[in-house]
């Protein structure tokens, strides 16, 4: 855990060392694959900028599906939809392109789950365009701020509860 870190008073957990543990990565990869490859299961994950974009790859290669990307604003040629939310120390917006079809069930993956601000404007991005959000996995959260209950009415997996 890294303190003050991207601002003065947040806690950052830091995931990249066992994201390049390559074993660690395979078995998140599986824990997060097989946990919701049961009914209505997915066609599309799509990563939350930027840890997310290593795990809804490695996922989304595992299942043999699709992988897209919400970004922060301004990162994408050609946004479909974009949502503004509140973080645990300001506010952003994210962004997708119009590559989920209509219909697609998806899967959002992030690192952390704070507040739960971000995967719900993921959520809201991804609907916009005609997906259908099947879930949420993270690897890890930071309970005390309410994230889970933000997202209670989601298929939420913790990785490291």
């Amino acid at each position: 855990m890294i303190p003050d870190y991207p601002e003065p008073g947040v806690l950052f957990r830091d995931l990249a060392p066992v994201l390049a543990d390559g074993q660690a990565l395979k078995a998140i990869t599986t824990d997060i694959a097989d946990r919701f490859s049961d009914a209505p299961g997915f066609d599309v994950v799509a990563g939350i900028e930027a840890r997310g974009f290593i795990l809804a790859g490695a996922v989304a290669v595992h299942s043999g599906c699709g992988a897209v990307s919400v970004r922060k604003a301004g990162k994408l040629p050609a946004p479909a939809a974009s949502a503004s939310y509140d973080l645990e120390y300001g506010s952003a917006t994210v962004e997708v392109q119009a590559d989920v079809q209509p219909g697609a069930r998806v899967l959002i993956i992030d690192d952390v789950l704070a507040t739960g601000g971000t995967a719900l404007a993921a959520k809201q991005v991804i609907e916009a365009i005609g997906g259908e959000v099947v879930g949420v996995a993270v690897l890890c959260e930071v309970p005390e701020l309410g994230g889970r209950q933000a997202l209670s009415g989601l298929d939420l997996h913790i990785v490291f509860e």
